[in-house]
């Protein structure tokens, strides 16, 4: 079995957002898998994707603290800033972190850790919604 199809997933501020359900979601496929896997691909340069601690929220605010100080905004030697002092530290982060993840399915459930979650890295101020292509392939059940 194949499955493709494009999700939207909400606007969301700078940070790290924990995007499982919203993904599980809008893709209920997923449940009639008896093995297989999931990609996931988001279409953007300022955003990106992680898998990750889904349970303490104190995870996703270090991560954008690190990621803050490690690429800061408006820095002087960036010579890219056509979408203002955000936008080039975003393409960093973006390649940090990278813009797909490829999941196992195991008996129509993510077989993933019990503390692991998909995190949405939002890196601009306002990013706006971001496009996500979701591929299923596998076996039905």
């Amino acid at each position: 079995m194949w499955h493709q199809r494009e999700i939207a997933l909400a606007p969301r501020p700078r940070g790290f957002h924990l995007v499982t359900d919203e993904v599980l979601a809008a893709v209920p496929e997923i449940g009639s898998l008896r093995v297989g896997l999931v990609h996931l691909f988001l279409r953007h340069t300022s955003a990106s994707l992680t898998l990750n601690e889904n349970a303490s929220p104190d995870v996703r605010r270090d991560f954008r603290a690190w990621f803050d100080r490690a690429v800061p905004d408006d820095t002087d030697y960036f010579a890219h800033s056509l979408e203002g002092p955000d936008d080039m530290p975003s393409h960093i982060k973006t390649s940090l972190t990278g813009s797909d993840l490829m999941l196992p399915v195991s008996d129509g459930r993510l077989a993933v850790g019990i503390w692991q979650g998909i995190y949405l890295c939002e890196h601009r101020d306002r990013g706006g919604a971001r496009s996500l292509l979701v591929t299923l392939f596998g076996e039905s059940a």
